[in-house]
């Protein structure tokens, strides 16, 4: 039988961010993709999508994962993590425990439960093999709850794809376009449901090779505004995220509750 209740949660990549639609409304992402995919030729289909900006897992087991055992999924799809391993009070064995438990908690209620590992950003970013134990860590804990629980585990670590800058925004951490189709194909891929093929074909031309001044660009264009409003958002005790309100909080035909989002 067809999936019939599907429920994404997550932090900015399940929000869908740097995917927006060409109406410059709300964004679209892997989710929105996979719920329109899951959509086709059955009519009594619905979709949530409570994924929020900036949320740590802890954030999600408490503000999420309740909204979605009320919905009743029988398809639930969790991507998150990238927030905690960014967090400066980062600690392994915390942010392990908070996998555990979202995983044990989805795999609780809904059938069929589907987590992402993170993919590498040591080549993509200056200084991101700084960052490569936090990940290491973090897919250790989300392969190891996976197969506890029996939830179903999509591995981006070994994706080609992460070493080419066309599948990321420009901040070179959220998925743009192509991250967020090929992101959906895997999913689909997994449950076993056909998929458009360019979104996993390899793409035309070779990768972009960054060189310093673009690497300067980023560190003041994008990773300068952010460290300073995470210092502000410290200072008024403000937590990223905070405001912005789930695209599709209820359980809703594809068509519906396209809304606008504000800013973090």
């Amino acid at each position: 039988m067809p999936y019939q209740r599907f429920v994404a949660l997550g932090d900015s990549c399940t929000e869908g961010l740097d995917d927006p639609y060409p109406d410059g409304g709300t964004y679209r992402g892997w989710a929105d993709l996979v719920a329109a995919r899951l959509a086709q030729d059955n009519p009594g289909f619905r979709y949530a999508n409570l994924g929020v900006r900036g949320r740590r897992l802890d954030q999600i087991i408490v503000e999420q994962i309740p909204v979605a055992a009320r919905l009743r999924p029988d398809l639930v799809a969790l991507f998150g993590g990238g927030n905690d391993i960014m967090s400066g009070g980062w600690n392994e064995r915390t942010v392990a425990r908070r996998v555990d438990h979202a995983v044990r908690s989805l795999t609780s209620f809904a059938p069929t439960v589907v987590v992402f590992t993170l993919s590498d950003i040591a080549n993509r970013m200056p200084f991101g093999r700084r960052m490569r134990p936090r990940i290491e860590a973090l897919n250790a804990s989300l392969r190891e709850a996976a197969v506890s629980y029996g939830a179903r585990l999509i591995d981006l670590w070994p994706d080609p794809a992460v070493a080419d800058h066309r599948y990321f925004g420009p901040d070179r951490l959220h998925l743009a376009e192509l991250g967020h189709q090929r992101l959906a194909a895997h999913l689909l891929g997994s449950l076993g449901i056909s998929h458009e093929a360019s979104w996993l074909a390899p793409l035309t031309g070779p990768a972009p090779v960054l060189g310093m001044g673009a690497h300067a660009r980023w560190l003041l264009q994008q990773v300068w505004p952010v460290v300073r409003g995470r210092i502000r958002n410290r200072v008024i005790g403000r937590q990223p995220g905070d405001g912005i309100l789930p695209k599709r909080p209820d359980l809703l035909p594809v068509a519906e509750c396209r809304t606008v989002q504000g800013n973090a």
